[in-house]
């Protein structure tokens, strides 16, 4: 006899606005200036925050980034080499209607290893915004 696979709870507007007050903080800790934005499962937003003195691109950024992360499921670090000449996913950044943004600081978001979203923040260095990504994730852990 199989079993069916057990529900795991979807992303929720209040752990996307505990994902975003973590990045949040975490940014305003290094002093930069960020947009955070969290996506769920089905690619929807369920919560954006751009600091009034972050760049306008920010906006954009974070969110291509969670979108990256979530359609992927793997963090936007660790996908920079696959879109270069030769690489896995070269051509993908054009292969698509939605853009794509290989660019660190998009991390997939899982709950008893399933994906159930995805947080992206933009405004910093690419390295600053994936660890503002990740210790977001963290608070949900």
């Amino acid at each position: 006899m199989s079993t069916l696979p057990t529900a795991v709870a979807p992303l929720t507007t209040q752990d996307a606005e505990a994902l975003i007050e973590a990045a949040r903080a975490a940014a305003e800790t290094a002093g930069v200036a960020a947009a955070v934005t969290v996506l769920d499962a089905g690619g929807h937003l369920l919560a954006f925050r751009r600091d009034d003195r972050a760049v306008l691109i920010a906006g954009e950024t974070s969110t291509r980034k969670a979108y990256t992360a979530l359609q992927l499921n793997a963090p936007t670090a660790d996908l920079v080499d696959a879109v270069q000449p030769g690489g896995l996913f070269h051509t993908l950044p054009t292969a698509l209607d939605r853009p794509l943004l290989f660019i660190a600081g998009g991390v997939p978001v899982h709950r008893d290893g399933r994906l159930i979203g995805a947080i992206g923040v933009g405004g910093g260095a690419p390295g600053q915004d994936h660890g503002f990504a990740t210790a977001a994730v963290a608070v949900l852990a």
